[in-house]
This record gives C-alpha cells, structure tokens and sequence, in this order.
C-alpha cells in the first residue's frame, strides 16, 4: 500500500534537511535520486535506471542521461549554482536518440541540489521551486505516484489501446481453452490489478514487478502464481502464513469479494506471458474508470473490439442527463451554503443518504460518473469546511469521515454478468482515485481499504426484478440511465415477453412501442408517492407518431411531469461506417416542478440551448400536456387523404419497363390496360414501373388477351393459397388490385417513408392516368394552396414530431399525421392567393431540373439554390397564413400549432394551462 500524503510530506521535509548542504554533482548525485524517490515510497530501481547510454544530438557522440524513466521521465542533474537552462537543453538533446517512441518521457527534471524546475512536456508547463519547498509541491510529482490528472474524450487512443491489450490476453487465454465465466472473472481481477497498480492502489509498479521477477520466461508458473496473488488479496494480511514470500505479503489486502470465488488455474505459455507484462507496461492510470467499463466489455467481442467508439457512453452525453437531475441542484446549494458550516453540514449529511438506481446499468458509466460528481462536490464542501474552520490548518482528520459517500449509495441491474463484475470494479476504483483526491485537497490520508462495503450491483432482467426488494423506494433519491430500445421489429422472443409482462393489463397496443418504453412504465408505478426523480435516455421514437399517445396517454394518467428534456440530439461515437443514433433525455417525476428546463438543439451534433418552460409535454415542447392519437378525417376542412391501391398480386400485375416491352410484343394490344405505376421508390428515384389496370376492363376483354388472362389466374391460385380470410375473399376478383383507391381526379402524391436527411419529404401533383401504390398516400381535389403548406416548413415541423420513424426515416401518416395537422385558421384570401402563386413556382422550377430524380433535388447537399430560394419564399407565403410574426426557430413553430391544435381539438387536453395562452399572445 502507498504512503499517505502526510507521510510524503514528513519524508520531504526529512529529504531536505538532509540534501540542504551537498553541491557536488559527481559524488552524491546517484544516492540524492535514491532518496528522492523514497520520498514517495517507490524504489528508484524499480522504475529508472542511472547513465543510461543514448545518441546524443550534438556531435551525434554517445551520451549517458543522469536518470531514465521511460515513458514518464528524464532527470538531468547539475552541480550547485549551474545553469538550469543548460541542463534541460542537454536533457532535450537526448529525445532524438530514444528510438522506442513509446519509451518518450512526459517530464524533465532538472535540479542542482538546491533548485528543481520540472518540465510538463504535455501540458508545456514549467514549475521552478527550491529544495526546502518540495514539500509543499509534491503535489507536481502526481506521476510518480501514478495519480494522473483525467481529461476524458471520447474515443482517445489510449483507451483503444486499453482494450486492445486486453483482447489480445482474452484471445489467447481463450484460444487456450480457458473461457465462460472462470474468463471473464479473471479478466476483471487482471483488470483490476493492473488499475492498482498504476494508481497507488498497490505500491507503484509492484504488480508489474512481480510477474516479470517472480515468472519464467516459458510462462508455465504464472497461472499459479496469479492465483496466488488473488487468494493473498482476499486474505486480510495478520491471517497470512508467515512463510509467504515477502513481494507477495507486500501486497494489500482487497477483499470486497472480488476475489472471493475460486478459479481454475490457467495455463500460460511465453507469449500469454508476454501480452500480460505488455498490459502490465501500459499506463493504466490514463484511462478512466468513466469509460474503462465498456471497453472492457467490448474485449469479450472481435467485432465491437474492432469498433470500439460505438460501444461506449460518453461522459459528455451522460452529464446531460445527471446535471438537471441532481447535479446542478446541488451545486447551487452549495453556492448558496458556502458562508455556512451548519449549512453545509446538513448538505454533507444529506448526500452521505443520496442513494441512485440504474436498473440497466451495463458496464457502470452512468453510476460511476454520477458518484465521482457526488464525491467532488463533496470535496469541494469539506474544503470549504476547513476554511470557515478557526484552525485553517485543521486536516481531514478533523472533520467527520464517516458522512462521505459511499459505493454502496449505488444500485444497478444488469442482465449479463460481466458487465456487472465489471460495473462493480469501476465504482471501486473512482471510489480510490476520490479518495486519493480527498487526501491530497485535504493533506490526510483517506483510503478506504480492505474493500468492506460493495455496490448493489445485481445480475438479472431488470424488467422482472423487484425494485422495491434491490432498494426500498422509500430510500432511493434517483432513477437513472440508458435503457435499452429496441424497436417492435428489432426484440427478441424475451423481450417480447418482457413486454407483455409490464404492459398486459395497463396499455393496449403496446406491441408497437420500443423496448424502451417498459422502462418508462416500470419506473412510473415504482415512483409513485414518492420524491423520486428519474431520467432515461431513450430513443427519440417514444416522443414522436403513435407511440406519444400509448405510451404517455398511460404516463399522464399515473401523473407523471416532465421535469427537464434534452429534445432530439445524436448520441454520437466515432466508429467508422456506425451512424449515430438520435436519442432524447427525459427526466420526470410523479409529481409537478416549479420550474422545468428544455433543451434544444438547432442540429441534432449541435450544442444545446437552454430553455425556461413552464410545462414540457410529451412531444417535449413548451405546452400543455396532451396526445394525439388517430383521427379518421381532417381535424380542418381540408381534402381528405387516403392510400394508394395495393395490388396483393404476387407480382403478376407489375412491370418493369423491359418486362412491360416483353409482355406486349406477346400480346400488343394489351397496351391500352398498362399504366403508369407510382410508389414512393419511382415518384423519388426517377425510375419507372408498370401495371396493368383492369378496372374498366369488360371480362370478354380480358378473355380476348391469353396474357392477361393467364396472370389473373396466377393472381387467383395465389389469392386463393393464402391463409389470411381477407386475402382469400380477393381471390373472388383476381382481375383487381386487391384494395383500389385510385382517385378520378387529379391529386398530390405523398411518399409514406422519406429520408430524414431531407428539409421536405417530396411531394408532387400527378394525373389521375398515374396509378398510385399503396407505398404512397394520396390527397384528391387537393389545390395548389394545400400543396403549398404541404410543401412547407411549417408542415414539415409538424411532420418531424408528430410521424412515427422507420430506421430514422419519416413515416408519413393519414392518421396521426395529415388528419391532426392545424392548418391556417380564416387566412385572408390574399395570403391563400400568395401560397398559390409561390406553389406555382416551385412546380416550376422542379420542371427546369425534370432531368434530375427528386431524391436528388431534395438532397441536403444538393439542392439547387433557384430551389432553396422557392422554398424560402414559400415558407414565408404559409407562414403568413397562420400570423403576421415570424416564427424563429422549429419549437416556436410547434408551440403555436400545439396550441392551434388545442383549438381545434379541446378534448385531446390532459390538462389546461390558461398562461399559456397569454404568454403565446405577449411573445407572439
């Protein structure tokens, strides 16, 4: 175990009483840097070693550096009173002979006995002290000791590098025969160790020193010795033989149980050998408990491994859901607490009783980052403590240690058992590295070994686990994490059944939600009558189409408030080919907030913009609660909508432009029953199809022609084959589409699935000779005016919140969609007029590119700027059909239609929240 920091500080001071006299370089430079490191406890021999032989860049003559730490430090050492500008310009001189780059130093230390000025070669940072200060500086050797300040990015290539050195261990050990559970528990003890061992859990590099002295070079001992070493951690060192070898007893004793069960020995060769001293010499230190847990869980599959990025949480997305759940709470009580000991007291006392659930927790991220801000907020207060204190000089053995938080404030579920191990050592080990930061902020020393107190970490389906039996809700403060989505096509026979088993018996149509949403239901019923907050990140799908209106129709019910919302952002990773997924934060509660946040973002990869609301609905935007459901006919006096026709032919009436070509040289004077055939792929894509229409077709007719008559046939047998009632019932008409709802008019033609990508989903007038798919829906007696606010922004809002989602693409729908949008309300005829004209435009303008195919034309990248300029003019035609004030950005755009949809639809209120009116009416 490392010394305490006072130590350190008491061994400093010792060091510079000692070295106060010396000067001469030559005679006492070697035991100087002894005692130097002895300092912190670390054995100089262990880590560097003295007149390393390397290239010197002057002359290119061979030189010696004073002292090598590779990958970490050069000490260059001078007589009392030279230069120590010199001295660092010949330590620089050394780097282009250091062929290894991985064996670089981050630091340079120069000194002269009486001075030493460190260089921070990755910060570009130099700091210059005298040897009676270095006991107040120690804190500048954190590297020495394996403390490493923690920058956390996502996707840093140290982290890749982490989890490739534990793949490549898992890949032999597992090619060797050694797999399952007895694999994956040793991982997570390796994993463990190698952590210790680089960030004072262990002495430094003692783990590593261990296995390099005490294994042969065959490898054919360290399974044994490992062993060893893990029954050793679980024994509390005064029941330890007395014969045990003394690197061994040096270790501490872990407990926590994470040693507890006994596995088989491995079987080593020289290169597992090998690979786990390579894991042992990579710096551990340098990857974050915030992360680590996922990548390690990425070890266990090739593939994830391959493409690590997207299989992590960032630290970045996953403050957005704890900061307005509790974090930014808390600080503002401390702001408002600091002038306070008794103020901040009680805060200190209450957060030692904060206890958090993520029911799927994964690796652990959400609970370990969540914690590490708990326990520096708590730092933060114990600091503050101290200076209100009447001796400033008190240390951290003054104040009450038993009110700091604890692993085991955290609860999680997991339904793999990996993952689990996994998520319990990574809320251990930010749990030391707080520790460690308390001490040093404090100067006492605070490390809670042997591990007595484990998280709740609990390996089963959380959907079928009882909360209340894992944490009483009377004793649980927050609800939190990253559920897991899948879609109704995407679940799996379990999860299915998981579904029914939340939801049977409290919502109907359940089938079409995402997996999701039993999260959203479980969490309700677990949280109410109670001060429970709760925020999920979820897919965005929850908050958009059908699923709004069976899902929150239900939440609402149960009073379940919107507390704060990230709206649609990319939960972003840096996988190459992996397309980020679209995702929103919900934080809710079984009970009203005074005062709710809502996130926006102009682009789903932008930076959010914070919004003051007074209520966040279900579509998460600033208005009252409500749903929209299915509606049969237009909520306005608007043309009605309805699908194309569906021929449920087995392909016997549609025709590619080859196929077309070859069915009439067989029988030409079938043309006059081929028409035109429009599904959202041709009306898009440019492309053409064909079918053959026999609506008007007189049987002697169809009789005439041997083609037509042999493919009705096949449309029969098929028809007929079916085991679905409704489908054999058609085979009484085998000369029809099986559902004809081709317009005798004229009509705007609408694709149901468009690329989210676009600005607009493309929509365009066709002939009534033009026979649409089923793929498509279909607006008859449609007049450029309904076009024109179909074509527009203001629409298009409507569409990207309200239409249910394919894959991420916009599933335009009759019912949800088309039959609740809010048109204009009375516009003047003047303005009708205006949309008419600017309609007329953009058909114009579309026929100038007919050569181009209007997936193209409505590309985001591509569309032509006489386009864009149609569009922009549009836009402002309809706009003023719903006001004379501009609408700034797409959220305002939806408030106004909420409320108009109010209007219109007064019964689909949940509740009514008169200032909002007035405040629409004041804001414009």
């Amino acid at each position: 175990m490392g010394l305490s920091f006072n130590e350190i500080r008491k061994r400093a001071i010792e060091f510079s009483h000692e070295w106060a006299e010396e000067s001469r370089e030559i005679a006492e430079a070697k035991t100087f840097w002894d005692g130097f490191f002895n300092v912190f406890g670390i054995s100089r021999r262990r880590v560097a070693v003295f007149e390393e032989p390397v290239k010197n860049l002057v002359g290119e003559k061979r030189g010696w550096i004073d002292l090598f730490w590779k990958g970490t430090l050069i000490v260059e050492h001078k007589s009392a009173g030279k230069s120590l500008d010199k001295a660092f310009t010949q330590a620089a001189d050394y780097f282009p002979g250091i062929a290894n780059e991985a064996d670089l130093p981050k630091y340079v230390l120069v000194s002269d006995f009486k001075r030493f000025r460190l260089y921070d070669l990755d910060e570009g940072t130099t700091h210059e002290f005298a040897l009676s200060e270095l006991y107040s500086k120690i804190h500048l050797f954190d590297f020495i000791l394996g403390y490493k300040k923690q920058e956390i990015i996502d996707e840093d290539p140290v982290n890749i590098k982490a989890a490739q050195l534990m793949g490549k261990l898992h890949d032999l050990l597992k090619q060797s025969g050694y797999s399952g559970h007895q694999l994956e528990m040793f991982l997570v003890r390796i994993m463990f160790c190698l952590f210790a061992d680089d960030t004072g859990i262990f002495s430094r590099d003692h783990f590593t020193y261990y296995l390099e002295s005490k294994s042969r070079q065959d490898g054919s001992d360290m399974g044994t010795l490992l062993s060893e070493l893990f029954q050793v951690l679980n024994t509390d060192v005064p029941d330890r033989q007395r014969t045990i070898d003394e690197d061994l007893n040096a270790f501490p004793y872990v407990n926590g149980s994470l040693f507890d069960e006994q596995l088989r020995i491995p079987s080593f060769d020289s290169g597992m050998r090998k690979t786990i001293l390579e894991c042992c010499h990579f710096d551990w230190s340098t990857v974050s408990p915030a992360i680590f847990g996922s990548l390690f869980q990425s070890v266990m599959d090739e593939e994830k491994r391959r493409e690590i990025g997207a299989h992590y949480t960032s630290e970045k997305n996953i403050l957005k859901a704890i900061r307005s759940l509790f974090l930014d709470d808390l600080k503002k009580e401390f702001d408002a607490s600091r002038n306070s000991s008794q103020a901040l007291r009680r805060m200190l006392d209450r957060i030692s009783k904060l206890k958090f659930l993520d029911p799927a927790c994964g690796c652990g991220n959400f609970l370990v980052i969540a914690y590490r801000e708990l326990r520096l907020i708590e730092i933060e207060i114990l600091k503050q403590l101290r200076r209100l204190s009447k001796d400033p000089d008190q240390t951290i053995l003054d104040i009450d240690l038993k009110k700091v938080l604890n692993v085991d404030s955290m609860y999680g579920i997991e339904i793999e058992e990996f993952p689990a191990r996994i998520a319990e050592v990574a809320l251990w080990l930010v749990d030391h590295q707080m520790n460690i930061r308390l001490s040093k902020e404090l100067g006492g020393y605070f490390v809670r070994l042997p591990l007595k107190i484990s998280p709740h970490i609990v390996n089963d389906n959380a959907i079928r686990v009882d909360w209340e039996k894992l944490v009483p809700k009377a004793e649980l403060s927050f609800i939190l994490g990253n559920p897991p989505y899948a879609g109704k096509k995407r679940r799996n026979e379990q999860q299915n059944q998981d579904m029914g088993l939340i939801m049977r018996n409290r919502i109907e149509q359940y089938g079409v939600l995402d997996y999701v949403a039993a999260w959203y239901v479980k969490a309700a019923e677990y949280i109410q009558n109670t001060p429970i907050k709760v925020a999920f990140v979820s897919t965005k799908s929850i908050t958009h189409g059908e699923q709004v209106s069976i899902l929150w129709g239900y939440l609402l019910q149960k009073g379940i408030k919107i507390h704060f919302a990230h709206r649609t952002f990319a939960w972003t990773n840096e996988a190459k080919g992996k397309a980020a997924v679209f995702v929103v934060v919900i934080g809710f509660a079984a009970f009203d907030a005074s005062t709710k946040v809502l996130f926006d973002y102009e682009t789903p990869k932008s930076d959010p913009v914070e919004i003051k609301a007074k209520n966040i609905n279900p579509y998460l935007v600033d208005q009252v609660d409500f749903v929209i459901g299915s509606r049969h006919e237009p909520i306005c006096e608007v043309p009605a909508i309805t699908f194309g026709s569906m021929p449920n032919d087995n392909g016997n009436f549609l025709f590619t432009d080859t196929e077309k070509d070859g069915f009439l040289k067989l029988d030409p004077g079938a043309s006059k029953f081929i028409r035109p055939l429009i599904s959202a792929r041709e009306f898009l894509s440019g492309e053409k199809r064909w079918c053959l229409w026999l609506v008007d077709a007189q049987p002697a007719e169809i009789k005439a022609h041997p083609e037509i008559l042999r493919r009705v046939e096949n449309v029969r047998k098929f028809r007929s084959a079916s085991k679905r009632e409704g489908t054999k019932k058609l085979a009484d008409y085998p000369y029809l589409f099986g559902e004809i709802r081709q317009p005798n008019s004229d009509y705007v033609v609408i694709p149901l699935h468009s690329s989210e990508s676009r600005k607009f989903v493309p929509m365009g007038f066709l002939s009534k000779d033009n026979i649409a798919n089923n793929s498509c829906s279909v607006v008859p007696d449609a007049r450029l005016y309904h076009f024109g606010v179909m074509m527009s922004t203001m629409h298009m809002a409507w569409v990207r919140q309200i239409c249910g989602r394919i894959k991420g693409d916009y599933r335009y729908s009759n019912n949800v969609v088309y039959n609740n949008f809010p048109w204009p309300k009375n516009p003047a005829d003047k303005n009708v007029k205006e949309v008419e004209r600017r309609a007329k435009e953009l058909t114009t303008i579309r026929e100038v590119f007919k050569d181009q195919c209007l997936a193209d034309l409505y590309s985001p990248n591509l569309m032509p700027k006489r386009l864009v300029d149609a569009h922009n003019k549009l836009d402002k035609a309809v706009d003023k059909c719903y006001r004379s004030q501009p609408f700034v950005n797409e959220l305002n755009r939806l408030r106004f239609l909420f409320r108009l949809y109010r209007e219109y639809s007064p019964g689909s209120l949940v509740q009514n929240l008169d200032e909002f009116d007035a405040d629409e009416d004041a804001a414009g």
